[in-house]
């Protein structure tokens, strides 16, 4: 009996790690491939199906970085502005979303469930039905093709995603608030002395949403850019390397560039991947 059971057992944990591991190859493959055909030095606009480049060059990344003698080509250019936009708009929205969920986790006032159920609603609606609408106000404000328009887009409305750190929040016990009280201290300095230095995975948990959701975004960019390509990001910039006008020529500059944008947000997730899984969990606490 006990044999059968560690044969089942066997049986079973084989068949999960088989399954694992396909997944993993699965999603593991589509990066590979574009990371070896970045470094493709046969000179062809685009592949012509190979696996396996034939020869590698750094060539590529010199070219995307060097412009290649267009002036079209600004990649440096597109990557310093999604690199600014998204580091203003992770500062803003990481201290709104934080101070939101503690106001809400801790503060009791009136109209504290009707604005929780309000935000929660206003939630449930797509970000693009207001596109049009934002990009309007900001034309009339002048700062259409602007990089403060995004930032502004980005994390004025960053609060409404208070749910999760508002559920770690909530697992930090109140008596730490009320003998800080009894100290003496203030509702301020009890949030960003005692609370915050405590609060470590829901905050990396923030930055991380709070920085991957403006280095990644196209549809939004795209309408507040325009057709001013200096103020391009890199997903806007990348978009433009494979149109119809110059998707032959700069194709491998494309999978460079795909690979450079990839990388900071991988690393960066990599180094931080116990502190964003100790944020998730503990935030999915109901408070």
């Amino acid at each position: 009996m006990i044999k059968s059971y560690k044969l089942r057992r066997h049986i079973s944990n084989a068949l999960i790690y088989l399954i694992l591991g396909v997944m993993c190859i699965i999603w593991i493959a589509p990066f590979v491939y574009l990371l070896l055909h970045s470094l493709r030095a046969d000179g062809a606009a685009v592949s012509n199906g190979e696996l396996l480049p034939e020869w590698y060059t750094f060539q590529n990344y010199i070219d995307l970085f060097s412009g290649t003698g267009s002036s079209t080509l600004n990649f440096p250019k597109w990557f310093l502005n999604t690199f600014i936009v998204a580091c203003f708009s992770c500062v803003i929205s990481t201290i709104s979303v934080l101070a939101v969920s503690y106001s809400f986790s801790r503060l009791r006032f009136g109209m504290r469930k009707k604005l929780m159920n309000i935000a929660m609603i206003l939630g449930m609606f797509p970000g693009f039905m207001t596109m049009i609408a934002m990009y309007y106000l900001l034309k009339i404000m002048g700062l259409d093709g602007n990089l403060i328009a995004l930032v502004l887009c980005y994390s004025c409305g960053a609060g409404l995603g208070f749910q999760i750190s508002k559920g770690f929040f909530d697992t930090i016990p109140r008596a730490l608030d009320e003998a800080a009280t009894i100290d003496g201290a203030t509702k301020n300095q009890i949030f960003w002395k005692i609370i915050l230095p405590m609060s470590k995975p829901i905050v990396v948990y923030t930055v991380l949403t709070a920085f991957i959701g403006p280095w990644t975004d196209f549809i939004l960019a795209k309408i507040i850019m325009g057709d001013i390509q200096e103020n391009y990001t890199v997903a806007i910039g990348l978009q433009l390397m494979i149109d119809l006008d110059h998707k032959t020529t700069w194709f491998q500059e494309f999978l460079a560039g795909s690979v450079v944008v990839a990388v900071p947000i991988t690393l960066l997730f990599l180094k931080m991947q116990k502190y964003y899984v100790g944020g998730v969990t503990a935030g999915g606490v109901k408070g």
